[in-house]
């Protein structure tokens, strides 16, 4: 389970922070050092608060002084068991702090937020207890004008304190300044997802196991929360829970169980991608490769998705190379190339070779259609061209029919830009289509359109591809 906390004395803390949360006692002179008065020295014993229980109070004029910023406070003894989670509240006008100190009077929680520019308080503090006895529970108000009364509210939190899981299950934890270290057994070789989440900290996963199996992740589950899908074979298995970075403190969600795959589909790893026949895999840290047959010069476009890790594609051959990492949405990849007949090589695989789980990997490709001499362009092809540099290619068409059209230039060689006029409209794009491809995209009333092919820097020359499509 996780390790001991690390502690924080009050000669550990430095002025700004003592001011905040003790100095009791004002010194005798002016050169003197802070003097910190004990709870137990002090004449007025602080009243006794039990968990679950409700104590009302109030920052007045007449409450304890902090001598470092004339703030006010008032104090009270909390009995707590060990490993309970204890969560206290301070609601009312007051603005005020809450800290919790142990027995040797070392601060184990404060609900005031520390950094270079603010000081805040969130009102509520929570702490995991590692040792049984009676601590020191402070009330103060964030400054010397914070006045007014208070409540006090305290629970314990249920939370799992095993070191064993099973398959599946679902447990809230507390993790504190470390790592929490679990056992589990998988008894049949399967696809298993394992996720950790919190409102309260950067969740990290480690999971170890039979013949050197070793996987870890971040941030797959997205936002700051962390995920491991793989296939596994039975044995047993060590997971860690921990923070990404240092060493927070905070209520996480851990849910572990076998992976929802998409109902009827069949899993391939290796062999041919078909167009138009999308395939699902999985990935686990190594590339996996796939043949793509083309008959004819076309425009191919690759489309790898995936929920559980950052899709990054390749393709190869007939002396093209290409990849991407987030040509699709949000982190999928694509691929749009204008390929020659041949045979190509398809390597799907994650951006980070610690990523792992299930994705969809599909091909489609349009044919690519001579130029017309006269340019003028047939809505629903695709054409291809040459563009040289300092050049403006022009293309005509005749639109019968208002709707919403789509018009497209695609180069792998020049930043792409479009120009599109008639029938009273005057448009330009630049990277639109992603990729610095160029794309407009506009409602067309009937009538002739002149669109200008070219590229944004007058030195730059390649092959194109320009597509006009009806939404």
């Amino acid at each position: 389970m996780a390790k001991r906390a690390s502690t924080v004395t009050f000669a550990a803390l430095g002025g700004a922070a003592i001011g905040l949360i003790v100095g009791w006692q004002l010194p005798d002179s002016p050169s003197a050092a802070p003097v910190i008065e004990s709870a137990t020295a002090n004449s007025n014993v602080p009243p006794a608060l039990a968990v679950g229980e409700r104590e009302r109070g109030e920052i007045t004029s007449a409450s304890e002084l902090n001598g470092k910023d004339g703030s006010r406070f008032e104090r009270f003894t909390l009995p707590l068991e060990e490993g309970a989670l204890v969560e206290i509240e301070l609601s009312g006008p007051l603005q005020g702090a809450l800290s919790l100190f142990d027995a040797d009077e070392t601060l184990l929680a404060t609900s005031m937020t520390y950094d270079y520019y603010d000081t805040t308080s969130s009102g509520s503090l929570r702490r995991r207890i590692d040792e049984s006895g009676d601590y020191l529970l402070v009330v103060s108000g964030i400054d010397a004008h914070s006045y007014g009364p208070f409540t006090l509210a305290t629970r314990e939190m249920e939370i799992f304190t095993g070191d064993s899981l099973t398959m599946p299950t679902q447990i809230d934890s507390w993790l504190q300044d470390g790592e929490d270290s679990f056992t589990l057994n998988i008894e049949e070789s399967g696809l298993y997802e394992f996720e950790m989440r919190s409102n309260d900290i950067d969740a990290y996963l480690v999971l170890e196991g039979p013949n050197n199996y070793w996987r870890e992740d971040d941030d797959s589950a997205g936002s700051l929360d962390a995920r491991i899908a793989d296939f596994l074979e039975p044995g047993e298995y060590h997971l860690t829970a921990r923070t990404a970075y240092g060493h927070d403190s905070g209520l996480y969600t851990l849910k572990l169980g076998p992976h929802e795959l998409a109902s009827g589909e069949t899993l391939r790893n290796s062999g041919a991608l078909v167009l138009d026949e999308p395939l699902h895999g999985w990935f686990s840290g190594e590339g996996l490769s796939y043949q793509l047959e083309l008959d004819t010069q076309s425009v191919v476009t690759l489309d790898m998705l995936s929920s559980d890790f950052d899709a990054y594609l390749e393709l190869e051959g007939e002396n093209v190379y290409a990849s991407d990492d987030d040509g699709g949405e949000g982190l999928n990849a694509r691929l749009v190339r204008s390929l020659a007949p041949g045979t190509y090589t398809v390597t799907a695989r994650g951006y980070s070779s610690h990523g792992g789980g299930l994705f969809e990997l599909s091909a489609s490709a349009v044919t690519v259609d001579e130029l017309p001499e006269d340019g003028t362009l047939n809505i629903g092809s695709t054409f291809q061209g040459w563009l040289d540099p300092g050049a403006r290619d022009g293309y005509s068409f005749q639109i019968e029919t208002a709707g919403h059209y789509r018009l497209d230039l695609i180069s792998e060689t020049f930043d792409a830009y479009l120009e599109l006029e008639g029938a009273g409209l005057s448009l330009r794009d630049d990277d639109s289509g992603g990729n610095l491809n160029a794309r407009i995209s506009t409602h067309l009333e009937p009538g002739t359109y002149h669109a200008t092919a070219r590229a944004y820097g007058s030195s730059e020359s390649g092959s194109y591809l320009l597509q006009l499509q009806q939404d």
